[in-house]
């Protein structure tokens, strides 16, 4: 193991060994890479007169570049983004993520959290999550209806198990919290360390939990790490903030489980790839949420570090571009306001929703999963395959949604007009009619 793996190692391990216990085995061994980044970082504070230590070119002392590519940027210096990015992301876009992190979740209250690092959009993060946490053979607890990437980045990369629990009750009016309980309760039973994801706004269903059902899961949690089990809780975020409903929680579960428990490590995987609309940009972040009787802002160091090392080893550095345009936005006095816009625009889509799937005449076809927040919404079909409908309504009538198993229909109302809602429920319907008719 390398020395400064094992510095850092150390460090966690003396200040809370349950932190230590629970990383990866790849988690143990990363660390951040000193030799040629720590002396150009050196060489750039202190080298006034001359520098030759980074591998970029420059030119009458400003980064080189074509003009064919300098000039479709305008407003932002070259040398703010031609070079390379730091491995834990820009400095100043770090800070002002975390700064607004705290009235976001107003739970967070006054707890100390880490330093965001950044990622290259939040399916990079959870993949470096993955990394740091999930040995070959972890199971992973997360409910029977998720986002398919999962399956690639923690059983296919990572070579982890997954242990599913029901999404809804029933009676679709909400979590099915107890089949949550049972699940997570019965991972902490067959072994040391629990992790799990919670993925709320969700992807697929555009569910998030209420108040009452937030902290519920919260409480479930910390009373297993009561219990002695390590618990381990990403908090995919990545639709954060589009919350539509009154009774709807409107701040993360990481508001709730950061600096909890000793033996809780909540990470936050979040991103302005949804929550600033800027999807091609790739600019994530990882952040964690730890509680130690001392220094914990050492063990922050430590896990950020090791971050910042599983970056360097994969991606090196996030966009430099996509980090500096992200930041001005986050500056520009009128933010706030624009980004209400967009929330207005998708919420009246979600309300639209409801409205026309308030008409009876659907019942007979589907049923409705609940949904209050983020991009989707999801159908459960009756008596008529999801792919055999799915691929009927492309072809015969150009609509095209997503199925989902057997029975499940997505609609991504984020990319879709107010005004066709109607004719997009009415088209489907006109779908499984055809196919009950010809009897499929």
């Amino acid at each position: 193991m390398n020395p400064l793996a094992q510095e850092l190692n150390s460090v966690i391990r003396n200040i809370n060994p349950h932190i230590f216990e629970m990383l990866s085995d790849m988690g143990k061994n990363l660390f951040f890479p000193k030799g040629i980044l720590s002396q150009s970082a050196e060489a750039k504070q202190k080298a006034d007169k001359i520098n030759a230590t980074i591998g970029i070119a420059k030119q009458g002392g400003a980064v080189m570049n074509l003009p064919s590519v300098s000039g479709l940027i305008d407003g932002i210096d070259p040398d703010h983004f031609l070079p390379y990015a730091p491995s834990f992301g820009l400095p100043e876009l770090r800070k002002r993520w975390r700064d607004a992190l705290y009235p976001k979740n107003p739970s967070l209250g006054e707890k100390t959290i880490g330093l965001p690092v950044v990622t290259s959009g939040i399916t990079h993060a959870v993949s470096a999550f993955a990394d740091l946490w999930v040995n070959p053979g972890d199971r992973l607890v997360i409910p029977e209806m998720f986002w398919g990437n999962y399956n690639m980045t923690f059983c296919v990369r990572n070579r982890a198990e997954i242990t599913h629990y029901n999404t809804f009750n029933d009676t679709l009016t909400g979590l099915d919290i107890d089949s949550f309980e049972q699940a997570v309760r019965a991972e902490a039973e067959t072994c040391g360390k629990l992790i799990t994801v919670l993925n709320f706004p969700h992807n697929p269903s555009g569910y998030a939990p209420t108040v009452a059902e937030g902290r519920r899961i919260a409480d479930i949690l910390i009373d297993i790490a009561n219990g002695g089990t390590n618990v381990v809780v990403a908090c995919d975020d990545a639709y954060f903030g589009l919350f539509f409903e009154e009774e709807t929680m409107k701040e993360s579960m990481f508001s709730l489980l950061a600096g909890a428990h000793e033996r809780i490590v909540a990470v936050k995987l979040d991103g302005a790839t949804k929550e600033d609309y800027v999807w091609g940009l790739r600019v994530g972040f990882i952040t964690y949420g730890i509680k130690c009787d001392t220094d914990v802002e050492a063990v922050y160091d430590a896990l950020e570090k090791k971050t910042a090392g599983c970056i360097r080893g994969n991606v090196s550095n996030v966009s430099h571009l996509g980090q500096s345009v992200v930041l001005k936005s986050m500056e520009h006095e009128n933010y706030e306001e624009y980004k209400q816009e967009k929330f207005d625009l998708l919420k009246d889509r979600a309300l639209e929703i409801k409205e026309v799937l308030a008409d009876p005449r659907y019942s007979d076809a589907w049923d409705v999963y609940p949904f209050n927040s983020g991009y989707f919404m999801c159908v459960r079909l009756k008596d008529t395959d999801a792919e055999t409908l799915r691929v009927h309504l492309l072809d015969t009538y150009g609509t095209g949604l997503i199925a989902i198993g057997a029975r499940n229909i997505r609609v991504a109302f984020s990319c879709l007009e107010k005004e066709d809602v109607r004719t997009m429920f009415d088209t489907i319907l006109k779908g499984i009619n055809d196919l009950r008719a010809a009897g499929s």
